[in-house]
């Protein structure tokens, strides 16, 4: 495996922490905006005149420019300063938040999920590469850690709080709620990020990184990660009332326990990456796999159901920081095109997983989606391994 540039650490004399934590708040933003209609679906739809399936297309379309933006930002984005960069997408952030708080119709609200999804894929992209100029080496798997701290916190509440917000001041209103936010993280970037020139001149298209064996099979084995993980996760709440039998209030305890303990899973996972990199990229997806399994055989169990899915929590939530360090590893000098190369194969990966998923649960069964994620997640764990040994091979 090919270690940090040297170049790289010298542009790190040493941690930018507070720029970490004000990109963090982004990550808050930007997640809560996302998954905030999932709890606001239905007066969505009744104050723009549609469906509940077409104001859920929003989900869609935020998806779909998050891959575009990713793809197509590392070449675009040339020379532009980076710290510049990212608070474009700070700011395009917020004034998402106020074109869908102020819709008029239905095609006004779907351009500020469009804005939504160009700002995610935006950062995301830039987000391996800035933690590497911010943190030393030793301390990036930290500082990425911190990021999806901020991811698991707002996939915590940003259903919760949408629906209090929406219940208490309106779907418009939960929505003009972030805008603040958005504009404190602006003003904190501002002040915390150091200026961060990009003077590499343009490789081409990220699609040249599948022409490293190394990449290809490892970008291929997060891709399974995640399809297994959305292949279960997404139908969890179907299974949770109609196999477990749970109470709304123990629905609402559980989902909350998975993300709880998914936080919890961001803050110790920098520990064993530092520790045993792949083996803890492997151990991952083997004991989720497990787990799936085990569900088969117990989902009639309300509290055995309780404790595996709070493990499952503890391991999907911080599984992304592991493959946003591979990233920052193996692509030290080229860490932005990866980067944009990895969101575009998580948000693919996890359309696959649930759709799939969706099929076999509607068709076949909850047991055999659960089995087919678990086949998911040790073909990850196969290729995962492969990937180790030709890293080996590189260094």
């Amino acid at each position: 495996m090919s270690p940090l540039s040297q170049t790289t650490h010298h542009k790190t004399p040493h941690a930018y922490w507070g720029g970490i934590f004000a990109m963090t708040l982004c990550v808050f933003v930007l997640i809560a905006s996302e998954f905030m209609p999932v709890s606001l679906l239905t007066p969505i739809a009744v104050d723009l005149g549609v469906t509940e399936g077409m104001a859920g297309q929003g989900i869609a379309i935020s998806g779909a420019l998050a891959v575009l933006t990713s793809l197509s930002l590392p070449q675009l984005a040339g020379s532009i300063n980076r710290k510049m960069l990212l608070l474009g997408m700070t700011i395009l952030m917020a004034v998402s938040g106020l074109v869908i708080a102020l819709a008029s119709s239905y095609l006004v609200y779907m351009a500020g999920r469009a804005l939504i999804g160009i700002a995610i894929g935006g950062f995301w992209s830039l987000s391996a590469a800035t933690a590497m100029r911010l943190v030393p080496p030793h301390q990036v798997s930290r500082a990425l850690a911190i990021f999806n701290g901020g991811n698991a916190l707002a996939t915590v509440v940003a259903a919760p709080l949408g629906s209090y917000l929406g219940a208490t001041i309106g779907w418009r209103g939960a929505f003009l709620c972030l805008v603040p936010v958005a504009v404190v993280a602006f003003i904190w970037q501002c002040f915390s990020l150091p200026k961060m020139e990009n003077n590499q001149p343009s490789r081409g298209t990220v699609l040249r990184l599948f022409r490293q064996p190394v990449v290809s099979v490892g970008l291929f084995a997060c891709g399974l990660f995640f399809m297994g993980q959305f292949a279960l996760f997404t139908y969890v709440r179907p299974f949770l009332e109609t196999v477990t039998h749970v109470s709304a209030s123990g629905l609402s305890l559980i989902l909350l326990t998975i993300g709880i303990a998914g936080f919890v899973g961001t803050l110790i996972i920098a520990t064993f990456l530092n520790a045993r990199f792949y083996q803890t990229l492997m151990a991952i997806p083997l004991l989720m796999a497990a787990i799936a399994g085990m569900l088969v055989l117990t989902g009639h169990s309300l509290w055995i159901v309780a404790l595996l899915l709070g493990l499952w929590g503890l391991l999907a939530t911080a599984a992304p920081t592991g493959w946003w360090s591979w990233i920052a590893r193996t692509l030290p000098d080229d860490a932005e095109a990866g980067g944009g190369l990895m969101v575009a194969v998580i948000q693919l990966s996890i359309a696959l997983g649930s759709t799939a998923g969706g099929m076999v649960f509607d068709h076949i069964g909850w047991q055999s989606t659960f089995a087919m994620s678990s086949i998911l997640l040790l073909s990850a764990v196969v290729l995962t391994f492969w990937t180790s040994r030709k890293s080996a091979v590189v260094c």
